[in-house]
């Protein structure tokens, strides 16, 4: 019954901007901590930014200052803003619940 479904990915110039969502629903999403992962082929999935169920966050180093989470409770909806985006930051981006229920993910390619 729980389902975390992403969206918002694709192809984006290095420098370019791309805003990711994802849809909650079967557990109580505003009583849980929410995270987004990212993971590139044949490599271990990295944590990228984390928010508390209060608003507060964390962000990777690699992304501190590009990259912006939130949510919205009354959609039951995460949301990753992305900005300044680099080669590197190339990915499948997933988002995570404090029960480790993982959504399919969704494609990242920033290239020129």
């Amino acid at each position: 019954q729980v389902q975390l479904v992403e969206s918002g990915g694709g192809l984006v110039q290095p420098g370019g901007s791309l805003r990711l969502s994802c849809a909650a629903s079967g557990f109580p999403f505003s009583r849980s901590a929410m995270s987004w992962y990212r993971q590139v082929q044949g490599k271990a999935r990295e944590f990228v930014a984390r928010i508390a169920i209060g608003g507060s966050t964390n962000y990777a180093d690699s992304v501190k200052g590009r990259f912006t989470i939130s949510r919205d409770n009354a959609k039951n909806t995460l949301s990753l803003q992305m900005s300044s985006l680099k080669p590197e930051d190339t990915a499948v981006y997933f988002c995570r619940n404090d029960l480790n229920y993982w959504g399919q993910g969704t494609q990242v390619t920033v290239s020129s």
